[in-house]
C-alpha cells in the first residue's frame, strides 16, 4: 500500500501543477523558468549522482541495449497495427508515437530514484539515455512521414545531442569508468539539487497538461492508453525475461518503459503536423491511468 500512497501523492502534485496553471499562478513565463530549472539543473544533478561512481561496463550491457530496441520496435509495430485505420493521418501519427514514447525524464527517473535503490536508478539513467536517442528520432520520422511536415534533421540532431540529461549521463559514466575522485561537498550539493527533481518535474508535467472534453475520442484515446501503460510494459516484461538480465536491469527496464506518454510528444505533434489537441488529451489520460498501472508493475517487479 505504501507504493500506492506514494503514486497517489505524485498524482496529487501533478494535478496541483495543473491547478496552478489554471489559476494563472504558473503562467507561461513562470512555467518556462520552472521547466528550465528542472531540465538544466535538477534532472542532470540526479543523473550524475546516480552514475558517477560506477563504471560504464557495469551499467551498459548488450542485453540492455538489445532489449530496449526490441521493446520500442515491437510496441511501435503493434501500435501501427492498432491505429492504422484512424480517420486522419494527423491523428493516426500521434496515436502511434504516443503508444511507445515514454515520459522517462520527468517521471521515470525521479520515480525510480524515489522507489528503488541506487543500482536500479543508475541503470534507469542509462535506459533514459538509450531510449532518448532512439525514441525521439523515431517519433520525428513518423510524424514527418505521416504528415508531410518539414524539419531540419541537422537541427534536431544538434538539439538531441545538447540534451543536458544526456550530457550529465555521459559525464557521470566517464567519471565512474575512469575512476576520477569527485569532491564530497560537490556531490552533497548535487544530492540536494537531485531531491528537487521529482517535485519540480511533477509540477511541470501538471502545468503542461490540458484536458479538452469536446475533443475526447474514447476509442482512440483508450487504445493509446492501453498500448502505452499496459501493452508496452507487458512487452518489456516478456523481452527482458527472455534476455535473462539481472534483477536490477529487469526492474529498471520494466518500470521505466511502463511510464505514461511523454509531454514532449505534444510538442513534436504541434511542430510536425500532428493532432495536437488529441496529443494533449492522451498525455493527460495516460498520466492519470499510470497511477494504477505503475502500482501493479512496481508490485509485480518487487515480488518477481
Amino acid at each position: 500500500m505504501e507504493v500506492l500512497f506514494r503514486l497517489l501523492a505524485l498524482l496529487a502534485v501533478v494535478l496541483a501543477g495543473a491547478g496552478l496553471r489554471t489559476a494563472g499562478i504558473l503562467d507561461a513565463t513562470r512555467t518556462t523558468r520552472l521547466n528550465a530549472a528542472t531540465y538544466y539543473v535538477a534532472m542532470p544533478a540526479l543523473i550524475f549522482v546516480a552514475t558517477y561512481d560506477q563504471a560504464i561496463a557495469s551499467l551498459l550491457s548488450p542485453a540492455l541495449f538489445v532489449g530496449i530496441v526490441a521493446v520500442l520496435a515491437t510496441t511501435a509495430a503493434l501500435a501501427w497495427t492498432v491505429h492504422r485505420k484512424r480517420d486522419s493521418s494527423a491523428r493516426r501519427s500521434v496515436a502511434v508515437v504516443q503508444s511507445y514514447h515514454s515520459n522517462l525524464g520527468y517521471l521515470g527517473i525521479p520515480l525510480v530514484a524515489a522507489t528503488f535503490d541506487a543500482s536500479v536508478t543508475a541503470i534507469a539513467s542509462v535506459i533514459l539515455g538509450i531510449a532518448t536517442l532512439l525514441q525521439a528520432p523515431l517519433t520525428i520520422t513518423i510524424l514527418v512521414a505521416f504528415n508531410g511536415a518539414e524539419t531540419s534533421a541537422r537541427r534536431q540532431f544538434v538539439r538531441l545531442l545538447g540534451n543536458p540529461v544526456l550530457v550529465a549521463l555521459v559525464a557521470g559514466m566517464v567519471v565512474g569508468s575512469v575512476g576520477l575522485s569527485v569532491p564530497g561537498p560537490f556531490v552533497a550539493g548535487l544530492d540536494v539539487l537531485a531531491t528537487l527533481a521529482l517535485p519540480l518535474a511533477l509540477v511541470c508535467v501538471g502545468a503542461s497538461l490540458e484536458f479538452d472534453l469536446p475533443e475526447l475520442d474514447p476509442v482512440a484515446t483508450g487504445a493509446v492508453t492501453a498500448m502505452k501503460v499496459a501493452v508496452m510494459p507487458a512487452v518489456a516484461w516478456a523481452i527482458f525475461s527472455a534476455l535473462a538480465v539481472d534483477d536490477a536491469t529487469f526492474t529498471a527496464a520494466v518500470v521505466m518503459l511502463a511510464m505514461p506518454t511523454a509531454v514532449s510528444t505534444y510538442v513534436f505533434s504541434s511542430e510536425l503536423g500532428g493532432d495536437e489537441r488529441f496529443a494533449s488529451l492522451n498525455v493527460f489520460v495516460t498520466t492519470v491511468a499510470s497511477v494504477l498501472t505503475l502500482f501493479v508493475v512496481i508490485a509485480l517487479v518487487s515480488g518477481a
